[in-house]
């Protein structure tokens, strides 16, 4: 039962993920777990815990009955409304990117805006 249960999580959370245009990188940053982690889930390898399922279904506009397969999706209503969906000019390198942005100190922000700022001007 709990391997069914996994394995109809992750085909319904790899969907909805698809569908969003996000990667296994997004989703996991969203919900705050290791990104292999996240992978396990998708594979149908596990089963998250009910707060990490929560804001599963959050990130990706999902209910939790469609998710646990206990009902259509169109009967269902999300906890939340759905999120914005990515903008259509923001591919995954550059999400990838501002992630990894966001983690450098102060000098080496500044190194990576003056060698973006030489790019852009050869673009």
């Amino acid at each position: 039962m709990a391997k069914k249960l996994a394995t109809r999580l992750g085909e319904c959370a790899r969907a909805a993920r698809q569908r969003l245009n996000l990667t296994q990188e997004d989703v996991a940053e969203r919900i705050g777990i290791a990104t292999e982690v996240y992978g396990r889930l998708e594979r149908g390898n596990m089963l998250p815990s009910v707060p990490t399922f929560r804001k599963l279904c959050s990130a990706l506009a999902l209910s939790a009955d469609e998710a646990l397969g206990l009902s259509d999706a169109e009967k269902s209503i999300p906890w939340t409304p759905p999120p914005p969906p990515p903008e259509a000019s923001e591919p995954a390198e550059l999400r990838r990117l501002l992630r990894r942005a966001r983690q450098l100190d102060r000098n080496s922000l500044r190194v990576l805006s003056l060698v973006a700022a030489h790019l852009g001007q050869k673009g």
